[in-house]
């Protein structure tokens, strides 16, 4: 069998996080990364989103092992999940390893694997068919790694996150020597970070980033509380600092947070300036004026936006701190795009708590990410003869493409995939093959695939335009409706100011319900229908909305003489 080469986006691609790529070499499946994204505004009541991963369960037996590039949510953040499914080895640095075990710990599914495996940039991996080796990378949190697959046609290098900063201390620097080598010995295709490659700037240097909130703490004396994504070790560094400098005191707002602040630290990939620098106890944090305290805010997941909502709104439920007046509300990271409308309304709510609010990203270009000057440096390092820009949406990957136009790399081997594309080599050339199954997978509180389309456009309309239920009882046998249907309505319309509405429908109702009855072919399914028809079309003509509608019908049932009637109910059956 002639021996082939296949690339497969499984997430990651025409997005922004969800990182899951899986390359084919012969009998063995390199899965790469393996993360989650936070959900688009209309995925209501979601959590977050992973990969489908259908085409690895397919194929189960031939997965080699799961490779990380670094410890935040986007490429490790869907671990728990796959290690619910999948017996296999994963390998990556010392503290992206350590945070992984902390969410595989918590989940139900997976909190008995323990196949986790610690590499570093000297780590070499053989199997039959490829070499897996690492470099050093640049990006916001210790360790952080691109991976190389040594195969028989050329090695295949993933970045992972990642960008050139001279200033990086040596936890965060490139290993531009490893770098240089690898292009030296042959690359076949490059899967390069795509996040930022719209920006024709380069990045602030990280030494600057810190300066900037130095001053921010030094020239503040009011409480300030830090929005920072639990998993950006650099910036929750950067805060430490500061506050050491500024004579504060840092309150970490939840357990999750303090397991990942503990963690670096016990692997020393984090630092305490001072001993008595945390504060563990809302007592301690009462007892400080507020020029000498700073709160650092995460989320679920490290997402820290709703979280800053939660507070203005004082819904704080597992932090009993909320946002009042005079507080400085400090921005710390740059949210994911689709969480760009979250992040305006959460500082209009800042505002209108009487807090001011700063962002880093307004004032300085801060980003984990390479900017197109940096795309063009890996290019021309590594020299691949394939480009295949993932880690981004689909503006961001064609940005990508252009740059890379811009050193003279040839279009026609450029490659802008869509999850599920098979990129196949053979030896002579890649071509897009048959693709395979893949999508998203939404996660709802315990709930992992369970909410699909037909929830969420129900959660959207009942967002939009509410909900009318509609209860009748009725005598099957005599063939009439016992009493006039009583009709609930939540955010929909105001009851007690539309009294002729809700009597119209009721008549509505009953008339349906009755002509039904009569029909000598009764059928409980298409009286629900017909009710369901016949008052959605009166309620739009009136209102012009359609709210979900769930008729309720409920049946007597005469017994002997002697016994009273019962009644049965009959639970609606949807109503798509």
């Amino acid at each position: 069998m002639k021996e082939k080469v296949k690339i497969i986006p499984l997430g990651g691609v025409r997005e922004d996080g969800e990182n899951l790529y899986a390359v084919d070499i012969n009998d063995g499946i390199y899965v790469l990364d393996c993360g989650l994204k936070y959900p688009e505004n209309e995925m209501l009541g979601i959590d977050f989103v992973i990969p489908d991963m259908t085409y690895l369960r397919e194929n189960r037996d031939r997965i080699v092992g799961v490779f990380l590039t670094h410890g935040h949510a986007d490429a490790i953040g869907a671990l728990p999940y796959f290690l619910a499914d999948f017996d296999v080895p994963v390998f990556g640095s010392e503290l992206t390893i350590a945070l992984a075990k902390l969410l595989v710990k918590d989940n139900k599914g997976s909190s008995k694997f323990n196949n986790f495996n610690v590499i570093n940039e000297d780590s070499e991996i053989i199997f039959d068919d490829a070499t897996v080796t690492f470099f050093k990378t640049t990006h916001s949190i210790p360790e952080s790694m691109g991976i190389v697959l040594d195969t028989k046609f050329g090695k295949i290098v993933y970045t992972g996150d990642f960008k050139f900063d001279q200033t990086a201390s040596e936890d965060y620097q490139t290993d531009y020597a490893t770098l240089g080598d690898i292009g030296r010995s042959g690359v076949l295709a490059l899967l390069s970070d795509s996040s930022n490659a719209e920006n024709p700037n380069q990045s602030t240097n990280e030494r600057k980033i810190a300066n900037y909130i130095d001053s921010t703490f030094a020239y503040n004396d009011s409480r300030i509380i830090v929005a920072c994504a639990a998993y950006n070790i650099l910036r929750i560094q950067q805060v430490f600092n500061a506050a050491a400098k500024s004579d504060r005191k840092v309150f970490l707002t939840n357990q999750n947070l303090e397991k990942i602040v503990n963690t670096a630290m016990k692997l020393k990939k984090l630092h305490l300036p001072k001993k008595d620098l945390l504060i563990s106890k809302v007592s301690e944090l009462d007892k400080l004026d507020p020029s000498e305290t700073v709160i650092l805010q995460t989320g679920k997941m490290g997402e820290p936006i709703k979280a800053l909502q939660r507070m203005t709104s004082k819904q704080s439920n597992n932090n009993p701190i909320s946002i009042k007046k005079g507080d400085l509300v400090l921005i710390a990271t740059t949210p994911a795009p689709a969480m760009e409308t979250n992040v305006a309304r959460t500082r209009d709510m800042i505002y209108k708590a009487d807090a001011e609010v700063k962002m880093i990203s307004d004032d300085i270009k801060s980003s984990g990410d390479a900017s197109q000057e940096d795309l063009q440096f890996m290019l021309n390092v590594l020299k691949p003869k394939y480009l295949i820009p993932v880690q981004g949406e689909y503006r961001m990957l064609e940005a990508h493409a252009g740059v890379a136009e811009e050193v003279g790399f040839p279009e026609k081997n450029i490659f802008i995939p869509a999850k599920g594309d098979v990129l196949e080599y053979d030896g002579n050339k890649m071509i897009r093959a048959n693709g395979v199954d893949a999508g998203d997978v939404m996660i709802d509180g315990i709930g992992v695939g369970d909410i699909g389309n037909i929830v969420l456009r129900d959660r959207k309309v009942l967002s939009e335009d509410g909900i009318f239920v509609v209860v009748v009882t009725i005598n099957r046998k005599k063939k009439t409706v016992i009493a006039q249907p009583k009709i609930t309505s939540r955010g929909f319309i105001y009851v007690k100011a539309n009294k002729s509405l809700m009597n119209e429908a009721s008549k509505i109702v009953y008339d349906a319900v009755q002509y039904n009855l009569d029909n000598k072919e009764f059928d409980w399914g298409h009286l629900k229908q017909d009710v369901r028809d016949k008052l959605s079309s009166f309620l739009f003509d009136k209102t012009k909305r359609r709210p979900v509608i769930l008729p309720v019908i409920m049946e007597v049932h005469q017994h002997h003489k002697g016994h009273k009637g019962s009644k049965r109910g009959t639970s609606p059956k949807g109503n798509n």
